[in-house]
This record gives C-alpha cells, sequence and structure tokens, in this order.
C-alpha cells in the first residue's frame, strides 16, 4: 500500500480507511453493550485507538490535522448512519441481525456460539433482567446494540 502523506486530504483519506476497516473488524469481532465491555474488552480499545491514531494523521500532528481526522470521523458515522437507515440490507451487514438466545425456557447453544456468548453471561443478564434462570424466559434476545431483551414466561396457573 502506498504512504499516504500528512497534507490535510491525506490526512482524510487516512483517517476513512481506519474508519471503515475498524467498523469491518468490530463488526466481525462481535458486539457487546458498552455497559456489558468487561477489562479486557476495554484494554483492547484502548490500545487500537492509540496504535491507529498514527496511522490516521501520520506525521501532521497539527491541531488542524486532528480536527480534520476527528471531522472524518463523525462525517463517515453519520454517513454511514443515514445509508444504514435507507438501506435494510447493508444495515443487517453493517450491524447484524439479533440472535434468539432462549426459547421458552431452552438455551439455544448453536446461537449462543455464533454470539460469542458463554452460559455465565447469559444468566447474569437474565438475572439482571429480574428472572431469576433461563428456565423462566420465554424468549432471550441479543439486540444489535449488544443488550439482552428478556420476556419472562407467564407464572404457572
Amino acid at each position: 500500500m502506498p504512504d499516504l502523506g500528512s497534507g490535510p486530504v491525506e490526512v482524510a483519506i487516512r483517517t476513512a480507511i481506519v474508519y471503515l476497516f475498524l467498523v469491518l473488524v468490530l463488526r466481525i469481532a462481535g458486539r457487546r453493550e458498552v455497559g456489558q465491555m468487561s477489562i479486557l474488552d476495554l484494554v483492547v480499545i484502548l490500545i487500537i485507538a492509540n496504535g491507529v491514531q498514527n496511522a490516521m494523521v501520520g506525521e501532521n500532528t497539527t491541531l488542524i490535522g486532528g480536527l480534520i481526522s476527528a471531522g472524518t470521523l463523525i462525517v463517515l458515522d453519520r454517513g454511514l448512519d443515514i445509508v444504514t437507515v435507507r438501506n435494510r440490507r447493508l444495515a443487517r451487514v453493517l450491524e447484524g441481525e439479533p440472535i434468539l438466545l432462549v426459547r421458552n425456557g431452552e438455551v439455544l447453544t448453536e446461537a449462543m456460539r455464533r454470539a460469542g456468548m458463554n452460559r455465565d453471561e447469559l444468566d447474569r443478564a437474565i438475572r439482571t433482567k429480574g428472572v431469576a434462570s433461563a428456565h423462566d424466559v420465554s424468549l432471550a434476545v441479543l439486540e444489535v446494540d449488544g443488550s439482552i431483551s428478556v420476556i419472562p414466561r407467564d407464572p404457572p396457573r
């Protein structure tokens, strides 16, 4: 790959490349709600941020270089938001689809594997919704934003 310079246009191009790369890589890596991030997840995000900073601005450490990079990120993020609202197929590719984890008290192990979740994480999420166990759940869904929706079973009559 050619070494792009560090002028304003090059900073915008570098930033766009890094942004799109990270969107794809983090999409493949899985989804977690920010409140569900572990210490390890946070450390990875911080190290990635530090690691890609120079790739975005190159040798341009000026204020304008940083502002161009930040502005490019905001424009790209807003642009992807607009495009995904208008194009459901692209939204499914970039954001994913909800994953059903529990149905009628039965934990769907294959779905858990696809979601990259273990049983402890699921049980913890269920308990935070005020439900004792997966057996007491009608539906549990891993939403595209990383949160888990839980619908409890109706109490026995």
